[in-house]
């Protein structure tokens, strides 16, 4: 009976092709990439790697700027990293359920800018559009200039996923959604701490969290 169980598990699918849902997107976008200057190209494979730093410079920079703001909103500032670390963590189970083989993976004849994750590193939804979007979102309810600026940033990170083609375009559409539904629900919750901000405002954490209630506005 083991034995039977266990020829059931290797002659089962392993994990889920993606491919039939826009792997001709995904083919169309990597040779859009293929064909484009080496610069650009160079351009987007920097901003994929490394792009994810500028959303702790983004999320430290509301932080700065909280410091003259009302206590709702810098408590919303603070929550967004923790917010980040809350859709990432969901974003890992997704893939783990999911288990989607990565499009240069499946796809015969795939060129990808970016050398192909190993086996069992899921495409599923992707990791940097859910951290991108939880972080813009996390921002957007605490400052809503800053949330669009991320916003943005956000969408070049996911659209660069695609373009160097570790994901196909439902991955970080995907993603995104975890991103916005996560962080949604956390960030209004976390207006709740502002009694809490108020009062370490005036203790021994008030040079770390700014201006006092009479002193602080609302950022635009």
């Amino acid at each position: 009976m083991i034995a039977s169980v266990q020829e059931t598990f290797r002659s089962a699918p392993l994990a889920y092709d993606g491919s039939g849902i826009d792997g001709g997107l995904y083919t169309t976008v990597t040779g859009w990439a293929r064909d484009a200057p080496h610069w650009f190209d160079r351009v987007v494979e920097v901003w994929t790697d490394v792009g994810l730093v500028v959303f702790a410079f983004f999320m430290l920079y509301g932080w700065w700027r909280a410091r003259v703001a009302g206590p709702v909103v810098m408590a919303r500032v603070l929550a967004t990293p923790l917010i980040v670390v809350a859709a990432y963590l969901v974003n890992l189970v997704l893939k783990s359920l999911v288990a989607e083989v990565r499009p240069c993976q499946q796809l015969s004849g795939s060129l990808p800018l970016e050398a192909c994750p190993p086996p069992g590193d899921w495409s599923f939804p992707s990791n940097h559009s859910v951290i991108a979007f939880a972080a813009a979102t996390g921002l957007w309810f605490a400052w809503r200039a800053l949330g669009w600026a991320c916003g943005v940033a956000a969408l070049l990170m996911a659209a660069s996923r695609v373009w160097v083609g570790a994901h196909y375009p439902h991955d970080v559409l995907a993603g995104a959604l975890v991103g916005i539904l996560v962080a949604v629900p956390l960030a209004l919750l976390a207006g709740r701490a502002a009694p809490w901000v108020e009062r370490a405002r005036g203790g021994p954490f008030g040079p770390f969290l700014g201006a006092g209630p009479a002193m602080a506005g609302e950022l635009r």
